[in-house]
């Protein structure tokens, strides 16, 4: 497996490129949308490596070395000697539609020598939990990790990329088959929760109306008021901690936008009814830490051969950190050593286990880390 991490600006793009000096048959592109050059480099990767596939998505902050930059691309160039490549796709009309696009993207990919996927969706017109349920129905046992596309904090138009076409409503799935793949995954937030635990007594999907009886923005104000106003992302700093029973590990929900008419609140993922939820608020340190145990996590047992590390990290982490932003990306390097290249991106929401051994989820505000190398 050969491995070359290049970070292409709007100056250096073309020099850059002339830099791949071997015989690439895969390309991560994680893409920010303001970059005026998109549709020339992918036009000329397709013309120098015909053959090759091509996948990644937009951003919110795009991840290379332990650099996070805007108005750039993370481009990773790897060649598989031994590990077989898969890529498909489908479109997604609509968020009722995203379990059935889960299914056919599992059952295109699936093979009895199927070891793991990756997968890109786009980030608005998708509903994160109901694609990784569907599936997680098609492979129940294989590793699944990826993220959904952002566009910064606009939430206005995202794109997967899909070979030569950046492409929105569609989602993308690359399969790795064979005995020659070593992979690591792990997912932490780091957030503190805080309040009482409250009841989920009335959901819909992704909308949550009612807590302990009580609409959900009332509740929710009483921490903080107002909660959601109008051209501020201030409620994107308190997620909500997701708990379905006492036997499983709590997942985080992003709080999107809220309903003044009903006090209903649009959140990144399903919150089913008979959950419980906690609101929960960020400190800085502890979300480094989680990045840090994110890494240790996915590096578990690689004996120092990890190649490749796909860090995909929420962006209202990025929204918290600030200046401090680039911390958690050296956190994941101190982790995981010197010798992997690192490639990545902030999303709307990321898609891995909790660590090797948990099945797949949709996360929101987690740093999400899929590690590769070929073996």
């Amino acid at each position: 497996m050969l491995v070359k991490q290049l970070s292409l600006t709007e100056e250096n793009w073309k020099e850059s490129l002339t830099k791949i000096d071997f015989d690439a048959n895969l390309f991560l592109l994680f893409v920010s949308p303001y970059f005026n050059f998109k549709k020339e480099i992918l036009k000329s990767l397709k013309k120098k490596f015909p053959k090759a596939t091509l996948i990644g998505c937009s951003t919110a902050g795009e991840i290379s070395g332990i650099t996070v930059k805007d108005k750039s691309i993370s481009l990773t160039v790897i060649q598989f000697k031994k590990v077989p490549i898969k890529k498909v796709s489908t479109p997604v009309v609509n968020l009722e539609g995203s379990y059935k696009s889960g299914e056919r993207i599992g059952e295109a990919l699936y093979s009895e020598d199927l070891k793991h996927v990756l997968v890109f969706s786009d980030g608005l017109h998708v509903n994160g939990a109901d694609l990784v349920d569907g599936l997680k129905s098609k492979l129940p046992k294989v590793s699944i990790t990826g993220g959904m596309a952002a566009d910064g904090n606009h939430f206005d138009k995202t794109f997967v990329v899909n070979d030569g076409n950046m492409v929105e409503k569609t989602v993308v799935g690359l399969g790795f088959y064979g005995n020659h793949l070593n992979v690591g995954c792990g997912s932490k937030g780091g957030w503190d929760s805080f309040g009482v635990a409250r009841l989920v007594t009335k959901s819909e999907k992704n909308v949550l109306y009612e807590l302990d009886d009580l609409p959900a923005l009332t509740v929710l104000e009483q921490y903080k008021k107002p909660f959601v106003t109008a051209n501020s992302i201030s409620h994107l700093l308190y997620p909500l901690s997701v708990r379905l029973n006492e036997n499983v590990t709590p997942v985080i929900r992003t709080i999107f936008e809220a309903n003044q008419e009903n006090k209903s609140l649009i959140c990144k993922g399903n919150i089913p009814e008979g959950s419980t939820v906690r609101i929960m608020k960020y400190n800085t340190d502890r979300l480094i830490i989680g990045a840090e145990n994110a890494a240790l996590n996915a590096n578990k047992n690689k004996n120092g051969e990890a190649q490749l590390a796909i860090l995909i990290s929420c962006a209202g982490r990025r929204n918290v950190l600030k200046q401090l932003v680039e911390e958690e990306v050296e956190a994941v390097r101190a982790a995981i050593g010197e010798k992997p290249m690192i490639t990545g991106f902030y999303s709307y929401g990321e898609i891995a286990p909790f660590d090797d051994f948990s099945p797949c989820e949709l996360h929101n505000q987690t740093m999400t880390i899929t590690i590769l190398s070929e073996c």
